[in-house]
């Protein structure tokens, strides 16, 4: 008959310990990609906000904070990047941007194939 009060209890108490252990590892994982400037900028894109210029201006900026960070930018940054530099007339940059695009992220291939030939 003991040890049935006892069970409720130690349950409980087992059963707190577990919980709170589970909540005691707080440490953030860090974030795979940096997003920095990425998403205005597409938005500022489509909504024709800014100049192409200026939009490169600010990825290439941005490019710079992720790298001094010892970050990685997202997908579709360098594609972004070098669709704005075929915009101007930089082709040539434009297949650097595609090229980084390819070897950041391989999935990518057949697009950044894609857009290389059809620029």
């Amino acid at each position: 008959m003991k040890k049935t009060k006892l069970r409720g209890p130690l349950l409980l108490a087992f059963g707190s310990i577990v919980a709170l252990a589970g909540c005691a590892n707080q440490t953030a994982t860090p974030p795979l990609y940096q997003w920095t400037g990425y998403q205005p900028e597409v938005y500022d894109y489509f909504k024709a906000v800014k100049s192409p210029q200026d939009q490169i201006d600010a990825m290439e900026k941005s490019l710079q904070l992720i790298a001094a960070k010892g970050n990685h930018p997202p997908p579709g940054f360098y594609a972004h990047l070098g669709m704005l530099y075929a915009l101007v007339g930089h082709d040539d940059k434009a297949m650097q941007e595609f090229a980084a695009e390819k070897a950041a992220f391989p999935e990518s291939s057949a697009y950044m194939d894609f857009l290389a030939k059809n620029k």
